[in-house]
């Protein structure tokens, strides 16, 4: 969306003083109404810049990719409920949706779907790169790696203007990437993906199959993967999706990018929120199974328990993805007959909190880390994979934040300021005087 649109009709300002003088600073209006104000003008018509940790107030680009109301519980992709995608959409098709702004139809999506299906294979070459790794180690930062090394496979492709090749690639081998890094963890071998196989079938595949028993995935749960693949699509500029697009913004090129976004996504504060909750639901059965017990403990303030998967740094109402997933979660725990001490836990945990008014107060609402968690632990995955589940579904939204970046008339590198808090000048002291 280019600036004439979003000021169109608007000629509200905000008005400084500072220094005995006054200046006055457009207020850009968004296509769902949200307001700015447009300091781009600021330190050069003042001197002064601002001091904003966290930038839970800036702005640091214009975005037509997805709108999010907290206040409200909105969610959309491109215009687009994601109730509605959740329903009738696929994981492909909001891909394509998310990087070209549109639907596809139903042939973009079938040849799109046929490119992806054909680009899952790895190169041989990559088993080492697997086999250099620890078995301990963490699938995230393997993961990482593995996507950063793709760029010295395919170096052409991945410094080309046109990366519809490298788009398609990365969508396709992450799977496969991510089920080798839980491969090589536990000391199976590798599982070549299948053409035959759906996308999230074929991750499953992947994930469970040997060589010496064939994996066939169920449909409910290959179902429920596809739908958690869509929730965790894109959600604005977050940690991660700012960190795609600032290391972007060096036209670092895409698989660069995405590994960047991958590691910033690791972080216990991001991506693995949802590996938490388990990590929670863990200590409680630990400490005798009573979420009652715990949820006493998480309202004294002067406890060091927190309850993790409830409440929201955007949403101040209900996560619209919790009220998807919390269905799903019912469907995926009938279906798999799964039941551990921990399910139990969660769903305590869940009717305590929708109920109990110290949280209703405070809209501590169950979010989507908390049902993912949950699906994932019943679907066999891994705890440590959980993130890499959450960098899957994330992909297509870094991707099209890598491409609405490029594509930015206003294309800057990124270059926060800052406020220096150090020592003044001073004279440098021998070090036999010190």
């Amino acid at each position: 969306m280019n600036t004439e649109t979003m000021t169109q009709g608007n000629t509200d300002k905000i008005e400084l003083n500072y220094g005995g003088r006054e200046f006055s600073f457009p207020v850009v209006v968004g296509s769902e109404g949200e307001a700015g104000v447009d300091i781009a003008k600021l330190r050069s018509s003042t001197g002064l810049i601002t001091l904003d940790p966290g930038y839970a107030n800036s702005g640091s680009c214009r975005s037509a990719i997805t709108f999010i109301d907290g206040d409200k519980g909105i969610l959309r992709y491109r215009g687009y409920p994601i109730e509605e995608l959740a329903m009738k959409s696929s994981f492909l098709e909001v891909a394509w949706l998310l990087m070209y702004g549109e639907l596809p139809t139903k042939d973009q999506l079938a040849t799109f779907t046929h490119e992806i299906t054909r680009h899952t294979l790895l190169h041989e070459d990559f088993r080492r790169f697997f086999e250099a790794m620890p078995k301990a180690a963490h699938p995230m930062p393997v993961c990482a790696s593995a996507v950063a090394a793709l760029t010295t496979f395919y170096q052409d492709a991945a410094e080309a203007k046109d990366s519809r090749t490298s788009i398609v690639r990365l969508i396709a081998k992450m799977p496969t990437i991510a089920s080798y890094a839980y491969k090589h963890s536990i000391g199976q071998p590798f599982m070549y993906p299948r053409n035959d196989r759906a996308y999230e079938a074929n991750f499953l595949r992947m994930m469970f199959g040997t060589p010496c028993e064939e994996y066939e995935p169920d449909p409910v749960i290959a179902k429920a993967l596809d739908l958690l693949l869509i929730l965790h699509a894109d959600h604005e500029q977050n940690c991660s999706t700012s960190t795609v697009r600032l290391v972007g913004s060096s036209k670092a090129n895409l698989y660069a990018s995405i590994s960047a976004g991958i590691s910033a996504l690791w972080g216990h504060l991001h991506g693995g929120a949802n590996q938490q909750v388990i990590e929670m639901l863990e200590q409680i059965e630990t400490e005798g199974g009573s979420a009652d017990h715990f949820i006493a403990r998480a309202k004294d303030k002067n406890d060091t328990a927190r309850l993790m998967g409830f409440g929201h740094r955007v949403y101040k109402s209900y996560d619209p993805r919790a009220s998807i997933l919390k269905k799903t979660c019912s469907d995926v725990l009938a279906r798999t007959g799964v039941s551990s001490k921990l399910l139990e836990i969660g769903m305590r945990l869940e009717e305590i909190a929708l109920h109990d008014e110290y949280f209703v107060q405070r809209r501590l609402y169950p979010n989507v880390d908390f049902y993912s968690g949950i699906i994932y632990k019943a679907l066999g995955i891994p705890v440590n994979m959980f993130t890499v589940m959450f960098a899957m579904g994330r992909l297509p939204g870094w991707i099209a934040h890598w491409l609405e970046l490029n594509a930015d008339p206003d294309f800057k590198i990124g270059r926060p300021r800052q406020i220096y808090t150090g020592s003044p000048k001073r004279a440098y002291v021998p070090i036999a005087s010190r």
